[in-house]
């Protein structure tokens, strides 16, 4: 009996609105093809479909599943192949057989209710502003964290760990309540032992009262200056404004400002490879469940993907990466190390501007600038941070800590 029941559809879609978003969601977290526009098909219908009543749910949704139907038919030719677009296509069709709707019929999106107007002022428009609303409840300013990601690929996570880790695919930086970060590496130049990272994606979450869901992805040689639907804000909602794109050098320096959840991220490229820094509020950094634990800015590179900074072939490769890199990072820290390794490993001069900008990303992110420098021989996990050169001594009592 309960066998059966579990093959039963529901007789009412009332339900259909949570599997809907569900089945969008993990169409996000697939692989797209910069070409392939099927990510802005999925924001578009989520967009029309959250505020459905089940009163006109129907009708509406099945207008929505057919302008959904139609965007990824324009799409079709860029998207041939893409697992993110086919099973979307699937998708739809599986919709519109449960909510019993017609192929032929208005194909335009409903729009969403507009909001009433606020006649409290900026009441509203302050929820979507993370550091006020946090100050106002706690009587405080907000704890901030930082993580960064540069290099071959080289990690500072929001604890001031360093790891340097042998890396390639899609590993996931962030995934918590309200962003998700995933990081693409790839070979320096085929063949090649370096890596980098060559695709960044980032999403941010549906926050009601504030933004839309919005997808930005970036890859070499294109760092846009708006989201995946041609968007440079968070969306017509009151509280759109919370989240905006800058372009602080052209192709080469974006920067993203969520102030709905205290955070600010930048995007950076040097040479053929990416670089991600971010300033998140703590809570927003910690707001995850245990199965997302598998988290790159949280608990660093998995132990079996660490690799050591000190293994690298021909004193000669060594002591001119050294010479080069000094000239940008004069001081011997976790940038510093991860700049010689990385240059004498490819010989690729352009991972010295890497470092440079994660170092500046750093200044400009870190939340304390004592700790913003560590320290630590290349097998000693735990960091020493100062904001001065560390002494040999206290070099040793880390390495003696490590061991203990």
């Amino acid at each position: 009996m309960q066998g059966s029941a579990c093959c039963q559809r529901p007789p009412h879609p009332a339900n259909a609105g949570a599997v809907i978003k569900v089945f969008i969601l993990l169409l996000f977290c697939r692989h797209a093809d910069s070409q392939c526009k099927i990510l802005r098909c999925n924001s578009q219908y989520l967009a029309a479909t959250e505020n459905l009543d089940d009163s006109d749910a129907t009708g509406a949704r099945c207008d929505a599943l057919r302008a959904y139907s139609s965007c990824t038919r324009r799409t079709a030719r860029t998207c041939r192949g893409n697992l993110a677009y086919h099973s979307a296509v699937y998708g739809i069709e599986d919709l519109m057989i449960q909510n019993n709707c017609s192929r032929e019929g208005p194909t335009s999106l409903p729009q969403p209710p507009q909001p009433p107007p606020d006649h409290q002022g900026f009441t509203s428009l302050d929820i979507c502003d993370y550091e006020k609303s946090f100050a106002r409840k706690h009587g405080r300013p907000p704890a901030y964290q930082h993580c960064a990601a540069f290099g071959d690929p080289h990690v500072r996570t929001f604890r001031d760990q360093f790891h340097t880790c042998q890396v390639e695919g899609s590993w996931p930086l962030l995934d918590n309540n309200y962003l998700y970060v995933q990081a693409t590496s790839s070979p320096v130049v085929k063949g090649s032992n370096a890596t980098a990272i060559s695709k960044l994606t980032v999403i941010f979450k549906n926050m009601k009262e504030c933004i839309d869901e919005k997808v930005y992805q970036a890859e070499i040689d294109n760092l846009p200056v708006s989201f995946v639907d041609g968007s440079m804000n968070g969306g017509a909602r009151p509280g759109g404004s919370s989240l905006v794109i800058y372009e602080r050098t052209p192709g080469r320096h974006v920067e993203i400002r969520a102030a709905h959840v205290g955070t600010t991220i930048a995007v950076r490229q040097a040479g053929r490879q990416l670089s991600f820094s971010i300033r998140a509020a703590e809570e927003v950094a910690l707001s995850f469940t245990d199965e997302q634990d598998l988290q790159l800015c949280v608990g660093g590179c998995p132990p079996s993907q660490r690799i050591s900074r000190s293994k690298v072939d021909g004193s000669g490769a060594l002591e001119k990466a050294r010479l080069l890199c000094k000239e940008k990072l004069p001081v011997e820290d976790v940038y510093f190390q991860a700049c010689v390794f990385d240059v004498a490993t490819s010989g690729d001069a352009s991972f010295i501007l890497a470092a440079r900008g994660a170092l500046e990303d750093g200044e400009a992110y870190h939340p304390d600038v004592k700790k913003l420098h560590i320290f630590h021989t290349d097998r000693a996990m735990r960091p020493c941070s100062s904001p001065l050169l560390i002494f040999t001594s206290v070099i040793l009592v880390c390495r003696m800590h490590f061991y203990w």
